[in-house]
């Protein structure tokens, strides 16, 4: 009769040991040099006590309590300088901020870069704390690949790819969307397929995420980046706010992103190719509460930013101009949202501030904006160039030819609990195509003069629905005439 003694993975019989994997109904067992299959359905004599130990083994095993030390909620985003990458994640115990990386096919992790870790309190009722870490990398390759994992000696996260955001990429690509939930994220499989598969350069997700990042005391929002770190920790996953991170003052949304500038995130413009965005918070027109200031602060802002974008030098290098809000302008939905109403206080801001709050459709349409493109309603729209609640089309044949008038797009149909919205059935004149299919929203920056956007239907397993070429032979105010 053998005496069975079981050492975490080894199996000891009659003191010859050797190493096994737990699993039944079939165990390994070395007697002398004979090895012997003892299968549950063999009838075993001599170790019934043993086999039943073993057996039975995984449902006496306690889990172990969570690593508070291990990385998570990896991603990563542009911080607007060349060369460059923000790499962010989340522990629940404070650690050490280190990310340690290499060019693809070097030696692994020869290189590594320090950063900060900075607390955040949620404020819900059980003020759960969690460490958010930052490490910014530094003169990075153009074109190139990096291996790259974060951490510390105290735990690492998984290893992770990407390729650095530069200036003068040639026609980069985008997924565009808004309004994803980690419950109901119908786009987010064939999110995951398009980064593995290396064809987007970065992500816009225009607001509204997790479907809320702080309830049950911000566990949701943990649960949802981690659903992200497919794609986030692979590509620049750039963001802007949308109403549904407005719980205390925004607080879920400007501590866990790490956007250029020092707006805690609201606000900012990075370059890439030959395009210049701007992302904003349609918010500041919302929530008076946190702070009217700060509506006068980004329309400032962007007025600054545009004069800087349209001066002659930076126009030519970068002609395409791109703005993201949350909130549209125009919309066909039937919800009574701000953008179904002609006074929306995005287009059109607000007369009950002191002073009055000016809206964005004339900025934006002084300073050239070529697209603008929003999110928050649960459908996609393509619009006609508009401006003034009137259609100005390039040409009756081809409208996007040289349009005299910004380009809206709006894509929220990513997918959430809220599933999607229903359709005004009397549209007005600006609206090109309507869908409520889930899905998200394909850009592509192919040169000077030509832009691609396409919308990806997942209802309809990843079939492009609509699509148009925006052709412009000049850009900035003057091409409106």
């Amino acid at each position: 009769m053998w005496n069975v003694i079981v050492v975490r993975n080894h199996v000891t019989v009659d003191g010859n040991s050797s190493l096994y994997f737990l699993s039944c109904p079939q165990l390994f067992f070395h007697e002398d040099t004979r090895a012997v299959c003892f299968s549950s359905m063999v009838k075993m004599v001599t170790v019934y006590a043993a086999c039943a130990l073993l057996c039975f083994a995984p449902l006496l095993v306690v889990s172990d309590p969570p690593v508070l030390t291990q990385p998570e909620q990896v991603h990563l985003s542009y911080p607007g300088v060349p060369g460059s990458m923000v790499v962010t994640w989340t522990t629940f115990n404070r650690t050490d901020s280190l990310v340690e990386y290499s060019p693809w096919g070097d030696i692994l992790f020869h290189k590594s870069a320090n950063g900060s870790v900075t607390p955040f309190v949620d404020s819900g009722n059980e003020k759960r704390k969690m460490f958010i870490h930052r490490v910014t990398l530094s003169d990075l390759k153009p074109g190139s690949h990096y291996v790259y994992h974060c951490g510390s000696d105290m735990g690492w996260s998984d290893m992770f790819w990407f390729r650095p955001i530069d200036e003068t990429i040639i026609q980069p690509a985008f997924a565009l969307y808004g309004d994803l939930g980690n419950e109901n994220p119908q786009s987010l499989a064939r999110l995951q397929k398009e980064t593995q598969l290396g064809i987007l350069d970065a992500i816009l997700h225009i607001g509204d995420f997790a479907y809320d990042m702080h309830d049950d005391n911000a566990r949701v929002g943990d649960e949802f980046m981690r659903q992200i770190q497919s794609i986030a920790a692979y590509v620049p996953y750039m963001t802007c706010p949308g109403n549904h991170e407005s719980a205390y003052n925004f607080s879920n949304y400007r501590n866990r992103f790490s956007m250029p500038g020092r707006t805690e995130s609201l606000w900012y413009s990075w370059n890439v190719g030959p395009v210049h965005i701007i992302s904003l918070s349609t918010e500041v027109y919302f929530y008076l509460e946190f702070g009217q200031e700060l509506l006068f602060r980004q329309y400032d802002w962007l007025k600054q930013d545009l004069e800087e974008a349209n001066r002659p030098e930076n126009r030519a290098a970068r002609p395409w101009i791109i703005t993201m809000g949350h909130r549209p302008m125009y919309c066909s939905d039937d919800d009574q949202d701000d953008c179904t109403t002609f006074d929306s206080f995005v287009r059109r801001g607000r007369s009950d501030t002191t002073p009055a709050a000016p809206g964005l459709e004339d900025l934006f349409y002084l300073h050239g904006v070529d697209v603008e493109l929003w999110a928050h309603e649960h459908t996609y729209e393509r619009l006609w160039p508009v401006y003034g609640d009137k259609v100005f089309n390039g040409s009756v044949a081809e409208p996007y030819t040289n349009p005299k008038a910004p380009v809206h797009i709006i894509t929220g149909s990513a997918g959430c609990k809220e599933k999607t919205d229903r359709f005004n059935p009397n549209p007005k004149d600006w609206s090109a195509f309507r869908s409520t299919d889930y899905g998200y929203t394909h850009m592509q920056v192919v040169n000077h003069t030509h832009l691609y956007l396409g919308q990806v239907s997942d209802d309809q397993a990843g079939k492009t629905i609509d699509s148009i070429w925006i052709i412009k032979d000049k850009h900035g105010y003057d091409a409106w005439f």
